[in-house]
């Protein structure tokens, strides 16, 4: 269809394309804003626009160490300085954990650790032990997970991290005695007769379960905003968010731009999503990067440079939708893997496709 040649934006008041295309940037978008707003088509909030600096790499914590009770990051810390990140991610485990090792004196003790190897603190991260009662049906649960959250708010902020994340967590109704739901999306070692299933407890209300998260998340919203922070919301597989598109539904109900993508290259092609093409779809609101490797059969996660993860194209999207945050690896440990040796790999390699 022939697109008009002149834009007409209030009674008796027409403007050229040419005149209004010569507007300031800020006039233009005022002008355009009020007409969306008139026309009932304003724009979901977006995070205020990337500055152009290129993204940084960094490391998770537990790469160095294993997510459970009492696994402390101070070995971690100095040996992801050493190697030369630029950031790293910190993690709570458990409830124990926080509680009992997340001090302010150990705030304080790591603070001069990291200061001493340069390291920020690209986010601060809480295991799903800690808020894993997010999407109970019981109140008083939730709200103990919020509690949990919020402290973890504060440390984050004492730490300096400008992002709090989480997995986004999985209903209560599923999976129940099948483990870590995220990791059930096979059957690897199929019996007679064995079909693939995943438990569900009834009743299960879907729409109500989906408002149900939905006001939760807006909690965990005002709570990250009382703190400085923001939130950093990562998918897996059978969780209330396990993609790009189940993301962008929930920015559609929560038009908040403090609620931000944390995107993992593996979890997403796992699901035989290209990661590259869910960088385009989430965009600005695009705040981390977990990278990892995938085999051919993309069902595990190898050592990093020896999969099929295509980190080029990986760059191209990140350049497009001008992502300045980190990149960092998170690698699955395997047995006789020489982890700062793959770290090494990870850092060149990251340069290089970065440009760096």
């Amino acid at each position: 269809m022939k697109t008009p040649s002149t834009t007409t934006v209030s009674k008796g008041h027409t403007l050229s394309r040419r005149d209004f295309l010569g507007q300031s940037a800020p006039a233009a978008a005022a002008l355009l804003a009020g007409a969306r707003a008139i026309l009932g088509t304003a724009p979901a909030a977006q995070p205020a626009p990337a500055n152009r600096g290129r993204p940084r790499i960094g490391c998770l914590s537990w790469v160095f160490h294993p997510l459970r009770t009492g696994s402390y990051p101070e070995e971690a810390i100095d040996l992801i300085g050493e190697l030369g990140f630029e950031g790293i991610e910190l993690i709570v485990n458990s409830r124990e954990d926080m509680r009992d090792y997340w001090t302010d004196a150990k705030v304080d003790q790591l603070r001069k650790q990291l200061a001493r190897h340069k390291l920020v603190v690209s986010q601060f991260v809480m295991f799903q032990p800690v808020v894993e009662g997010l999407t109970s049906l019981d109140r008083a649960e939730r709200e103990q997970s919020l509690d949990y959250f919020e402290r973890g708010c504060r440390l984050g902020q004492a730490l300096g991290a400008p992002l709090i994340n989480i997995v986004a967590p999985w209903a209560r109704e599923l999976g129940k005695g099948q483990g870590y739901i995220p990791r059930y999306y096979e059957v690897s070692d199929q019996r007679p007769n064995q079909k693939y299933r995943i438990n569900i407890s009834e009743p299960f209300d879907y729409a109500a379960l989906w408002q149900r998260w939905v006001e939760t998340v807006k909690a965990l919203l005002e709570r990250t905003r009382a703190h400085g922070v923001k939130l950093s919301l990562e998918h897996h597989t059978h969780c209330m968010i396990e993609d790009a598109n189940a993301f962008l539904r929930l920015c559609d109900a929560l038009p908040d731009p403090d609620l931000g993508y944390n995107l993992d290259l593996g979890w997403t092609l796992l699901q035989r999503e290209y990661p590259p093409v869910a960088i385009h779809k989430v965009g600005r609101r695009l705040v981390n990067v977990h990278v990892r490797d995938i085999d051919r059969t993309m069902r595990s996660f190898p050592a990093f440079g020896e999969g099929v993860m295509d980190y080029e194209g990986m760059a191209r999207a990140l350049r497009a939708v001008g992502f300045n945050g980190f990149l960092s690896i998170e690698q699955d440990r395997h047995t006789a893997m020489d982890m700062k040796a793959v770290c090494a790999r990870y850092l060149r390699t990251m340069k290089e496709v970065l440009g760096v």
